[in-house]
């Protein structure tokens, strides 16, 4: 039962027998909005609920003899006017509805649109005429873009395949499994948009072999927005990410951008003598979950944004990690309660090594690094070592803790350098908006070893013989004013 219906069955009329009601060409109604707008939606599939206010502000009772939908069963829109559903046996259309003086109704608004069959998305428009017992009519206008998708239904991967975007836009449901033995290349310049119930589960592997010039792209499949000002892509928790199971192995991640997942990717504990992952040029943003949580696996993690969790940005429990000229950033907006961008443990697996060289930590917090061993009774191993880095956690103290730590800059939390914000260009967390490239005020700047950074940065632009730190070189005239 669509809400629109459901909200036919609490819809009733109640005027007193004292109303005054008028038909009066000159009293008419005002609405809350002149256009109903749904952005773009994907062919086929249901659109999110819209809602606007019928006012009557004309000092007497009207009366619509019909509230009809103009283009009937052509468009695809569905209307409830007042708790009345425009069903197809009514003719799209509500007989009699009143609004008193000084009072008002709600309309609710979805749409299912048909295939357009058309490469780009194609608008959608109606209109819903309110006609009044004095004869004039007035419209809001119903308006949206439709595009037509290949629905990709609990997709099994069980021989080598390969997905590229080819026109249509791929919207995955209920999830994508590549069974043990099956590869699965993502090519470049390929899109998928994920449901909400929808993530990637990897027996086999996974190559997602993006570009300088054409990223992969791995996000949730809501085109429209939350609020006018905030689009849903920037919203966490879209989709279900990327999980690698225990069989899963060598697989590779490059010029990928991954956001709005919950988890953005997880790796099951595995044979840490083989590379699970290897994750490079590419951005893992804005996860409800983890960003990127490694279980006794082995992975390297190059030239990467790992940016914004309610959990950690990057999560390390033992194994074997290498993290390179990385940008490890925890900003997650409005809540208190989340990680910091860098946890490593060795409580449950042993941290065989956990190398750091040439990254930028940083973040809200005054201490955004987190390492637990697990006390003194755990034999597990607990290797770690930052080398060239930016972090903003307290000075190691002790000559023990010290030699965890090679040419690093601690941020003075004192001074919070507006909490680490003044790295990047933008942290906009009230619009959920970020640009995590340097800006001339970052201590990043010409901090990494020329020796063992990167020759080019995360956008596949070349570093200068003062390589930056993180995933990012310093271009100038990059700083927002």
């Amino acid at each position: 039962m669509n809400i629109l219906f459901a909200l036919s069955l609490l819809g009733f009329c109640a005027c007193d027998d004292g109303d005054s009601f008028t038909d009066s060409p000159s009293n008419l109604l005002s609405f809350s909005v002149d256009t109903v707008r749904f952005d773009t939606i994907f062919s086929t599939v249901p659109s999110s609920t819209r809602s606007f206010w019928v006012h009557n502000k004309s000092g007497k009772g009207l009366r619509c003899t019909n509230v009809r939908l103009e283009g009937g069963n052509q468009s695809g829109y569905r209307v409830n006017v007042d708790g009345v559903y425009l069903s197809p046996e009514q003719g799209y259309k509500a007989n009699d509805i009143e609004v008193r003086d000084k009072d008002s109704i709600r309309v609710f608004v979805e749409l299912t649109s048909n295939v357009t069959f058309a490469d780009k998305p194609k608008e959608i428009n109606d209109n819903l005429v309110f006609t009044l017992e004095s004869g004039r009519q007035q419209k809001v206008v119903l308006n949206a873009f439709s595009w037509d998708a290949t629905l990709l239904r609990n997709v099994t991967i069980s021989k080598d395949s390969t997905l590229v975007s080819s026109g249509k836009p791929m919207v995955v449901y209920g999830g994508l499994t590549v069974e043990e033995g099956a590869t699965l290349t993502l090519a470049a310049g390929t899109t998928l948009y994920f449901h909400g119930d929808a993530g990637m589960t990897v027996k086999g592997r996974l190559l997602s072999k993006g570009t300088q010039t054409a990223n992969v792209v791995l996000r949730g499949d809501r085109l429209d927005r939350m609020f006018d000002y905030l689009p849903y892509d920037r919203v966490s928790g879209q989709w279900q990410g990327i999980r690698f199971e225990e069989t899963s192995y060598d697989n590779e991640i490059t010029y990928t951008d991954l956001h709005g997942a919950f988890n953005g990717i997880v790796a099951d504990s595995s044979d840490v003598s083989r590379n699970k992952l290897t994750l490079a040029n590419s951005t893992v943003h804005n996860c409800q979950g983890d960003c990127v949580r490694l279980v006794n696996a082995k992975a390297s993690i190059v030239n990467c944004q790992l940016t914004n969790a309610l959990g950690h940005c990057l999560a390390v429990d033992g194994g074997e990690v290498s993290v390179r000229n990385s940008t490890l950033a925890q900003f997650y907006p409005f809540d208190a309660s989340r990680g910091t961008a860098l946890y490593f443990s060795a409580t449950d697996n042993p941290l065989l090594a956990l190398e750091c060289r040439n990254s930028l930590v940083t973040g809200y917090s005054d201490d955004e690094m987190t390492g637990v061993h697990g006390g003194e009774d755990n034999e597990n191993a607990f290797n770690y070592m930052f080398y060239d880095c930016v972090m903003r956690t307290p000075e190691a103290e002790d000559e023990e803790q010290k030699k965890h730590f090679t040419n690093v800059v601690f941020e003075d939390v004192k001074d919070t350098i507006s909490y680490g914000q003044k790295h990047f260009v933008k942290i906009d967390g009230d619009q959920q908006d970020y640009d995590f490239h340097l800006r001339k005020e970052s201590a990043a700047i010409d901090k990494a070893d020329p020796e063992t950074a990167t020759k080019t940065d995360r956008d596949g632009r070349s570093r200068d013989e003062k390589p930056d730190v993180g995933a990012y070189e310093y271009v100038g005239g990059n700083d927002e004013e």
